[in-house]
């Protein structure tokens, strides 16, 4: 009962926006792992979870005026893994594997330009909008499309992923919703 007297509320609650974007991070490990077992669709379940977690932390560091850099970068560092690493890895498992010099090296492309954007978004003074669509929203298409990577063909894939990749890096200016 002592120590819940000695609890100090207002560091929790600066920290609450940190620990969503670290079960962010957590579920995108989680899905790299599952899909290292074989669960490919398991993998699919917790990169959907991954980016539902994404979009609370900015909202809940927004509601409650606890905005940071400390966050900022920890929140792209947690996106880099679940919504490049991860997606990546799934859609080179489900098909690009099947060219293993093409798919590998589509796929580190892939991994790379979303640092780059993530890089980029960082270092810019935000205006209201993203310039390059976010990783998190490549990140979902990939994983998304990854649950029909028996009924197209690799192609498909392989051409999707280079897209994703340029469009990460583009000077697209999308509005934030």
């Amino acid at each position: 009962m002592f120590l819940i007297r000695r609890i100090d509320y207002t560091k929790i609650k600066a920290q609450m926006a940190n620990f969503i974007t670290l079960i962010n991070l957590s579920f995108g490990a989680v899905a790299i792992i599952t899909l290292l077992k074989g669960f490919v669709h398991m993998s699919i379940l917790f990169i959907f979870l991954a980016a539902l977690f994404d979009r609370f932390d900015g909202m809940v560091a927004r509601k409650y005026n606890i905005e940071s850099d400390f966050g900022k970068e920890l929140d792209s560092l947690c996106d880099m893994v679940s919504f490049g690493v991860a997606p990546a890895m799934l859609i080179y498992q489900t098909s690009l594997d099947s060219i293993p010099g093409v798919g590998l090296s589509l796929v580190i492309i892939f991994i790379l330009c979303g640092a780059v954007r993530l890089a980029r978004y960082n270092v810019k003074e935000f205006d209201g909008a993203f310039y390059g669509i976010p990783i998190t929203a490549a990140g979902v298409i990939l994983t998304f499309c990854a649950l029909f990577a028996e009924h197209l063909p690799i192609l498909f894939y392989a051409i999707l992923t280079t897209i994703l990749a340029i469009l990460m890096v583009s000077n697209i200016r999308i509005q934030k919703m």
